[in-house]
């Protein structure tokens, strides 16, 4: 027999699910803040999946995703159980924010400490009531504001486990990153949880392909994982690892008019854009020093000297690559709208 679930003293029985508001801190006001959250507590015996999203405030795309896999997800059918929030930083997604009130960013701020800063607090708060009780996580991302990204997954691909979920997401590339001091992926690492970090779209958007890729992927890792049947069996897609990627950056103010998208194929040498004055005047191109596929690019013209512009990533087989991110779109079978 399967025990309940419990988690901040609620419990919940097998093949049930249940809505909590765990409680957080107040508003200047004193009205109290809380975090959503739902735990989908299978009948039979499984891992502990937390899927997470908006760390960021203003990173909207990874709360869809998290409804629509809950609304895929039957509790009489699952194997384990499911610790679903859709937004961790509260502060910043009432405030349209990436950042707390501190300015702190709260993927800095892990493990925390319960008598800390405010970022430190809400980190120690999201590990000590929900993290320890998981054995394997999803983060949901997205670019930040007037930046986009290609959808990917970030993981330290050194564990066999988080290898695999990386492999099984489905997304065109696969970034083996290393581990920033404060992050929720540092934390789970420390704890021997298995994470990745799915990123896709932009701040402050809904974007339907990073979405859909999403929730296909989140329901992949899934199946994995032993927590949901599997379906029937497509060709693998290759899964295509970057061996590095770099930033490149305004060498000039101006206005940013783009040649390429996201997704696209370059070669070292090539102009992706120019920089303009607002008479047109003093064009400057930015070129790519590498070759490889563009993963992030700005979205808006507005540029100072020094801003990233693009992001790309590079491998052994680019041409191999290219075919991976183009496959990715036509199986999604949506209009792209960053592509």
């Amino acid at each position: 027999m399967v025990a309940p679930f419990t988690l901040a003293g609620i419990e919940v029985a097998p093949g049930q699910r249940k809505v909590l508001q765990l409680a957080l801190a107040q508003l200047y006001t004193q009205s109290p803040l809380t975090v959503p959250l739902e735990i989908v507590h299978g009948k039979q015996p499984g891992p502990v999946l937390l899927i997470c999203a908006a760390i960021h405030g203003d990173e909207l795309n990874g709360i869809e995703i998290v409804n629509q896999v809950l609304s895929r997800v039957n509790p009489a059918r699952l194997k384990g159980t499911l610790v679903a929030v859709p937004v961790v930083n509260v502060f910043g997604f009432i405030n349209k924010s990436r950042y707390l009130p501190d300015r702190r960013d709260l993927n800095r701020c892990f493990p925390g400490t319960e008598k800390g800063s405010l970022g430190s607090r809400v980190a120690h708060f999201f590990v000590d009531k929900i993290v320890n009780h998981c054995s394997h996580i999803i983060d949901l991302h997205t670019g930040a504001i007037h930046r986009s990204n290609l959808p990917q997954i970030r993981a330290k691909l050194d564990c066999d486990i988080t290898r695999d979920m990386a492999e099984s997401f489905g997304a065109p590339v696969i970034l083996d990153a290393s581990i920033r001091d404060g992050s929720l992926r540092a934390v789970a690492e420390s704890r021997d949880i298995p994470v990745i970090l799915y990123e896709a779209g932009e701040a402050l958007r809904f974007d339907p392909v990073a979405i859909k890729a999403g929730t296909r992927g989140v329901l992949n890792v899934m199946r994995t994982l032993g927590m949901l049947k599997p379906t029937a069996k497509k060709a693998p897609m290759d899964h295509m690892i970057a061996k590095s990627t770099t930033w490149i950056r305004a060498e000039q103010d101006g206005l940013l008019h783009l040649k390429t998208r996201l997704g696209d194929r370059v070669t070292k040498g090539q102009c992706l854009g120019t920089i303009t004055a607002p008479l047109g005047a003093a064009a400057r191109e930015v070129v790519t020093p590498k070759s490889g596929i563009v993963i992030g690019c700005l979205t808006m013209p507005l540029v100072n000297e020094g801003d990233a512009v693009f992001h790309i990533a590079s491998f052994d087989e680019v041409k191999q690559a290219e075919m991976n991110v183009e496959r990715f779109v036509d199986e999604l079978d949506i209009q792209p709208q960053s592509f």
